[in-house]
């Protein structure tokens, strides 16, 4: 514990900077002014501050379309500065995007960052934005994460305005307990500004740059408990009064006025959440701040997190509805009931209507005249072909109804045939997988391998983690777009929750729900096999067996689930 905590925490050497506290002056800028300069057009950082284009140590001279390993292409540089750089790029093997952290191998504090990022891989919360490799190769040093499209900056968040006492109070408990969770590891953060703290779909907070952000600035910190609860802490009163508490301006904040010092949320802002604000002025005591009710200021991550959970729960707001539109009365067919009055000035012409055709007395019994008419011809026609379909037969001495020609619908259909699989892959729509290196056992033929999930304890759903909300499975490459006619899945249990769904005929690389519109079959749970054969077959190279809940494994709160083999008919 001693050597993980020593990696993760003093990160970087010991290069003259200051350690990192919650001052403005530092927690804006990490040594460089120029950070603070959110008026221009420089790029973002990795957790989204500005930055300045110039850099005082050489950046490696690698443009979009270089590969890792053989892996890892670069898409777009996000981040330039003091001799590294950042990159969205895409995972080729996993087919999923990522995010690079890139600096020479003799950078200065090279060996820092591959500590850092070793450290926090092991950690492994799915809180955090995961470290997926640390590498050094070919002179570079490299630190691949998880990439999260759908997640928003805090950054962004307080952009449209302050946050309800109920998003704030979720913001400080889920980080505040992460936190905590990660110092008990002898990990720290030093780096916890708005850029870095995401908000998923589905409200669960993640926090990216674990000790990585900090290794990669030279950021050490003698207190580091301290330094990230007071982190917290006015990440709390910006989501509280979206303005930043110290009088300098940072993260697309205003600061506070000049001279005032540091005041309680609830005198900045009228409506806030009194219990919050106490609790945000809590965890900026390490700065000179006081609560109102005199409460011992909180000085770790563990002491906020505990102080969170003593406060009364915050309930959601209550929905509201919008009022129904004013009925509307309908206009009698014959009168004007419901009909506003007509303006004295405005005379409508009346139209005369016809009459109807055909509905005087000589209409009528000429309509019948005709429908008589009608009917004795069609009798006499009937039997007339009748006749002639009798003696037909009886001149060629066989019986009429053998001669009837076969219907279509009654020859038996072609048997479908399997396509031949060109791989197949984990379904990981979050970026993090389970048991990618089973993939394969799903489609070798062979029904007593199998790709087969962790034991998950307490949730069918796979444990009801963050990252899992919608579920794993196997994505099947036909190679190529086929007719895909039939699916057959022998599953590794009964009682799965389970559907098959099939990719656009024009889709590459799909890695989310909304890349597999087709649906084959309905969600539901499956026994043994799942099997299907469509109607209409339907155009597409990737196909998902997408599991959703799993059956328990035979224990009290277990729960595992898989697929043994998987063929595609045509």
């Amino acid at each position: 514990m001693a050597e993980r905590s020593t990696a993760a925490v003093d990160v970087a050497d010991n290069s003259g900077d200051e350690p990192l506290t919650a001052k403005a002056d530092e927690a804006t800028t990490d040594g460089t002014a120029e950070a603070q300069d959110t008026t221009g057009t420089e790029p973002q950082d990795t957790d989204g501050e500005r930055i300045s284009s110039e850099t005082t140590l050489p950046t490696p001279d690698l443009h979009s379309g270089h590969k890792l390993a053989r892996r890892y292409r670069l898409e777009e540089c996000v981040t330039r500065l003091d001799g590294f750089s950042s990159w969205r790029a895409v995972d080729e093997k996993l087919r999923r995007a990522v995010g690079v952290h890139l600096l020479p191998a003799d950078h200065p504090r090279a060996r820092s960052v591959l500590a850092a990022a070793r450290s926090s891989a092991l950690l492994g919360d799915p809180r955090f934005v995961q470290v997926l490799d640390a590498v050094e190769e070919d002179d570079l040093v490299y630190v691949v994460h998880e990439w999260l499209p759908d997640a928003t900056e805090l950054t962004s968040l307080l952009a449209s305005g302050p946050m309800d006492a109920h998003d704030a109070y979720q913001l400080v408990s889920q980080v505040s307990q992460a936190m905590a969770a990660a110092h008990r590891e002898g990990l720290a953060h030093l780096r916890l500004t708005p850029g870095a703290v995401l908000r998923s779909s589905t409200g669960q907070y993640r926090i990216r740059g674990l000790a990585v952000n900090a290794a990669l600035r030279g950021i050490t910190s003698e207190g580091p408990q301290r330094a990230d609860t007071e982190a917290i802490g006015a990440l709390l009163y910006a989501a509280l009064t979206q303005r930043w508490p110290y009088e300098t301006d940072a993260y697309g904040l205003s600061g506070l006025p000049k001279g005032m010092g540091l005041i309680a949320p609830d005198q900045v802002r009228a409506g806030v959440h009194r219990g919050l604000s106490e609790l945000s002025m809590r965890a900026l005591a390490n700065d000179g701040a006081t609560a109102s009710r005199q409460e011992q200021p909180c000085t770790t991550p563990d002491e906020l997190a505990k102080a969170v959970a003593a406060m009364p729960r915050i309930r959601p707001p209550e929905p509201t509805f919008t009022a129904p539109p004013e009925y509307q009365r309908t206009t009698y067919q014959q009168g004007t009931y419901g009909r506003p009055t007509a303006s004295p000035h405005a005379t409508q012409p009346v139209i005369a209507v016809p009459p109807a055709p055909l509905q005087s007395r000589t209409g009528k019994v000429l309509k019948w005249a005709v429908s008589a008419l009608l009917i004795a011809a069609l009798g006499l026609g009937s039997w007339q072909l009748a006749e002639a379909l009798l003696d037909h037969g009886k001149d060629s001495g066989t019986d009429t109804t053998q001669t009837t020609p076969e219907s279509g619908d009654d020859k038996p259909s072609a048997p479908l045939k399997p396509l031949r699989i060109a791989g197949a892959e984990e379904f990981m729509p979050n970026g993090s997988g389970i048991k990618q290196e089973l993939a394969p056992n799903a489609v070798d033929g062979d029904t007593s391998t199998a790709w087969i999930t962790p034991r998950y304890r307490g949730y069918a759903n796979f444990g009801n983690y963050p990252n899992r909300r919608d579920g794993s499975g196997i994505v099947v490459d036909l190679g190529s777009v086929q007719s895909v006619a039939g699916i057959k899945v022998t599953m590794y249990r009964s009682g799965q929750k389970a559907e098959v769904l099939a990719a656009a005929a024009d889709t590459s690389a799909p890695s989310s729900l909304s890349d597999f519109p087709q649906r084959l079959t309905k969600l539901e749970t499956v026994g043994s096999d799942l099997k299907t054969t469509l109607d209409k077959p339907v155009r597409t190279r990737y196909v998902l067996i997408h599991i959703t809940e799993l059956p328990s494994d035979g224990t009290s709160d277990g729960y595992r689930g898989g697929i043994s083999e998987i063929s595609v008919l045509s």
